[in-house]
């Protein structure tokens, strides 16, 4: 089993979502101990955002230039798409900025949604190629998004649902800790409450699907 976890904190290691990521692996790790792990830290500026080049390409309803002979952020999506190909499951770490994805994943989204590679336009929509695999998402936030209490709008989840299912991953499973804002009495209990639902669903799916791998 090959994991792929995408880092996407300006705080790296010191952020909330990257604890829970981090915490995710650990899961996946104890369930399958030869699995290669591959970390791709986008947070803080490390990857570029698309160039005309590639915006050109993106927009054209054939095949050019751009993508037959890859340089700049073309080079770079290769890279992104080569890497999310490969792996058998995903695992982002992400805050919630302005109610939506950082523009870090914004970046990392654009080099690997990308239509001839990883999805087709057809006369029905749009269609992905990517065969779908678990995908885990650890968000953290500074307000509370759900729930009945919630009180901070959330367009991260459905877009990120929409986006990924866009290009054929579909199995998608959120964690969270929310109101990270809110001082650290608040934040300690938002993080045991995240621990015990990874807890719980790990403890769920190695019993149901012991032998079968992750569903």
């Amino acid at each position: 089993m090959k994991i792929l976890h995408v880092s996407c904190s300006p705080r790296g290691q010191a952020s909330e979502s990257n604890r829970i990521a981090q915490q995710i692996v650990g899961f996946l790790l104890k369930r399958d101990p030869a699995a290669i792990l591959v970390s791709r830290v986008i947070g803080g500026g490390a990857i570029s955002h698309i160039d005309g080049s590639y915006a050109t390409a993106l927009g054209s309803t054939q095949p050019s230039e751009a993508e037959a002979f890859p340089k700049g952020s073309t080079s770079v999506s290769d890279e992104l798409i080569q890497e999310l190909v490969s792996a058998d499951v995903l695992v982002i770490g992400t805050p919630m900025h302005n109610f939506t994805v950082p523009s870090s994943l914004k970046a990392w989204i654009d080099h690997v949604v990308r239509v001839r590679r990883t999805f087709n336009m057809t006369p029905q929509g749009y269609v992905g190629t990517l065969r779908d695999r678990p995908v885990f998402v650890a968000v953290s936030s500074g307000g509370r998004y759900s729930g009945e209490r919630g009180r901070q709008p959330d367009f991260l989840t459905p877009y990120l649902k929409a986006i990924l299912g866009m290009i054929g991953l579909h199995d998608v499973t959120f964690f969270h800790v929310e109101r990270t804002a809110s001082g650290p009495a608040t934040v300690a209990a938002s993080r045991a409450r995240a621990e015990e639902e990874l807890q719980q669903y790990f403890s769920s799916h190695v019993s149901q699907h012991d032998g079968e791998g992750l569903a």
